[in-house]
């Protein structure tokens, strides 16, 4: 499951669905309105990730509210090669807007990128090699589905330049794959994981918990066959009902809140015997494992995002400015081909960015270095000096001159430690 990072946008609206509310110029014009004076000063720019977005699925899971599309049978074969060239159009006309910066990471996520084969995912990545400065070592990452695999695929993506594989699980029993509306059972889920450890150094598992039905036996079932394979990370998320889902409409039986946590507690101490420490609140990593695209979100850092619907956060000088892709795969693929892939493309209000950076940064159980907060927001730490002193008090967070991180009680409160740092106060 893609880590999503958190963006402003009014209740009920689906960026970058539908039109836009102005026209937004071009690209020399949309420049100059960024890089002119403006209330912040970023004395250095943050690290900076791509995102790639990729809708197709199989089937459309009932719990899922990413921009994700099912492929129908009768629709013919995936648009693959007009997909990779629509991407690479949308890269070439973000370039302006990240040109002499160095990309850290790279995440190909959707949807279900495994559903491209990997000839298609290695012309897409030695188009990004051609087109933007990777670091040295550059963390790929691909998300892939069970539902996908076959034999020797992961081997594939391998040689097509991934370096990183994050494959979505969420269980290992029959019945909860089922209740989930996955497409893959759990022999699935097992040959792909071996063929994951065969084909890469690092890779992830996502697995989750609360599910219908589950009891907190076969919570731990799930965790121990989890780490019978030694993964080098693991990503374990609560089941959560998402609005303009089919378990929206439709809700499973929840499980008990009592039950729920005792299935995380069981969780984290089983991760932790088995060498694997919780980073983030939905994250663990052996050491040197931990997911740097994911760490660059957590830490405020940039991200150009190219795909349908995929959302990016650009710094300049002065401001920092958020983009969201034409969210509908069809509109998307003309509008990439025509070179204006951008639905909507908008500067964070200052107001806001104290309550973004904490959203995130919050979620690190080690936190942050204090100055890190002024070189990526612009913004002086005596911004958020009210907030911060009622977290101390009501002992959610602790900090000295160099360093702030929340305590246990505030990791374990973290939605009410985050809303201290709404624009309004509340």
């Amino acid at each position: 499951m893609a880590v999503v990072p958190i963006v402003s946008v009014a209740p009920g609206h689906a960026p970058g669905e539908g039109l836009r509310a102005q026209p937004l110029g071009d690209v020399d014009e949309r420049l100059a309105r960024f890089m002119r004076p403006g209330a912040l000063t970023l004395a250095s720019l943050p690290p900076l990730s791509l995102y790639v977005h990729l809708p197709w699925c199989l089937k459309k899971c009932p719990y899922c509210d990413f921009n994700s599309h099912a492929w129908r049978d009768d629709a013919g074969a995936l648009p693959e090669a007009r997909y990779v060239d629509a991407l690479v159009r949308d890269l070439e006309a973000s370039l302006p807007f990240v040109w002499g910066r160095r990309v850290h990471t790279v995440f190909i996520g959707g949807g279900t990128p495994s559903l491209f084969a990997p000839a298609s995912i290695e012309r897409l990545i030695a188009a990004i090699r051609a087109r933007l400065p990777l670091e040295p070592g550059c963390e790929i990452t691909l998300e892939a589905n069970p539902g996908t695999f076959e034999r020797e695929r992961f081997h594939g993506y391998a040689d097509a330049g991934v370096t990183r594989l994050s494959i979505g699980v969420q269980s290992f029993d029959d019945d909860k794959l089922r209740a989930l509306g996955r497409v893959h059972d759990a022999a699935q889920a097992r040959a792909a994981v071996e063929e994951a450890k065969a084909a890469f150094a690092t890779f992830n598992l996502d697995l989750m918990y609360a599910l219908p039905g589950q009891t907190l036996a076969e919570s731990g079932a799930d965790l121990a066959e989890a780490l019978s394979f030694e993964p080098p990370h693991l990503s374990l998320y609560h089941l959560t009902i998402e609005p303009n889902t089919y378990f929206a409409k439709h809700p499973p039986a929840p499980v008990d809140d009592d039950v729920a946590s005792a299935m995380l507690d069981q969780l984290v101490a089983g991760a932790a015997t088995s060498g694997l420490e919780r980073y983030e609140v939905s994250a663990f990593a052996r050491v040197g494992h931990r997911a740097r695209h994911n760490l660059n979100y957590w830490e405020f850092g940039d991200y150009l995002g190219i795909g349908a619907g995929a959302h990016g956060k650009i710094s300049f000088a002065h401001r920092i400015v958020r983009q969201v892709r034409l969210r509908d795969p069809a509109a998307y693929l003309a509008g990439a081909e025509a070179g204006d892939a951008v639905a909507l493309e908008s500067e964070i209000p200052r107001a806001e960015l104290p309550f973004e950076f904490m959203l995130n940064a919050l979620r690190l159980k080690e936190g942050f270095e204090i100055a890190r907060f002024s070189e990526r927001t612009g913004l002086p730490l005596s911004t958020i000096e009210r907030p911060l002193a009622a977290a101390e008090r009501r002992g959610l967070v602790v900090r000295d001159l160099k360093h702030l991180r929340p305590t246990p009680l505030g990791f374990d409160f973290l939605n009410d430690l985050q809303q201290l740092f709404m624009p309004d106060g509340r």
